[in-house]
């Protein structure tokens, strides 16, 4: 599969942010910090590293170590990750840029995250990003991805209505993240930066890229932005309207 779709514009109210495989990697960090909690409590790390991607460590812990699935300890718990493995963890290429865009133009943006709030601040400071004004975090919502709550909530925190959702971007790398943001009634821009083409490809992202030095900000005017979109996975299509080629 080629990422050779030629450069289209894409106009937006607003922008909806997952955190891990989309704004960082902390893959390295996660795996370290999972094999130290699984043999804590006694189930074998690889069983957790193969669903915990784009889930939250309480849903998990519901299934695999129910007397832990409690925010106590899960909020104790991860905010240890950026402390003691922050060195692991990188910026996605483009990550950086693109915000750093966003909030030259005042844009709305926000991060809807399946990481607790300890863990996202965290990571934030670690790596000096720009945090936004409001987090969606894990405990912000009763349910996690792929629920649509955390999209909807971050949709509301940017001050714009359901009738908007079409006109909010969800940036997202994990299939339960961009099954959340699809059912949130957003458009989704899905990464391959986590999972395998074929995986981002049947959660149905309206586009696919490598990674964010794909998208840029054409320009921002009555409270909306414009992004350019270039070495998609497939063309853009010809019409959905609010595209321009």
């Amino acid at each position: 599969m080629d990422y050779t779709a030629p450069p289209f514009e894409v106009t937006f109210k607003g922008l909806l942010f997952d955190m891990d495989g989309t704004i960082i990697d902390s893959t390295a960090a996660v795996v370290k910090h999972w094999h130290t909690v699984g043999n804590e409590i006694g189930v074998d790390p690889e069983v957790i590293l193969q669903t915990s991607h784009g889930r939250r460590s309480i849903d998990m812990l519901k299934v695999l170590s129910p007397e832990k699935a409690n925010w106590e300890y899960v909020r104790h718990m991860e905010s240890l990750l950026p402390k003691l493995h922050g060195k692991d963890a990188v910026e996605i290429p483009g990550a950086r840029a693109l915000l750093d865009s966003l909030i030259a133009a005042k844009a709305r943006w926000t991060i809807v995250t399946s990481g607790s709030q300890p863990l996202v601040e965290g990571w934030l400071d670690v790596l000096k990003l720009p945090r936004p004004e409001h987090l969606v975090t894990a405990e912000s919502v009763a349910n996690g991805k792929p629920d649509p709550a955390c999209y909807d909530l971050g949709r509301e925190k940017l001050g714009l209505s359901s009738s908007d959702s079409a006109q909010v971007l969800v940036l997202e790398d994990s299939p339960a993240g961009i099954k959340a943001g699809k059912a949130a009634g957003c458009k989704v821009l899905g990464l391959v930066t986590s999972h395998t083409v074929e995986q981002v490809l049947a959660a149905e992202p309206d586009w696919i890229v490598r990674d964010l030095r794909s998208v840029s900000m054409v320009r921002a005017s009555g409270g909306t932005v414009t992004l350019q979109i270039s070495d998609a996975l497939a063309p853009p299509p010809a019409s959905n309207g609010n595209a321009q080629k």
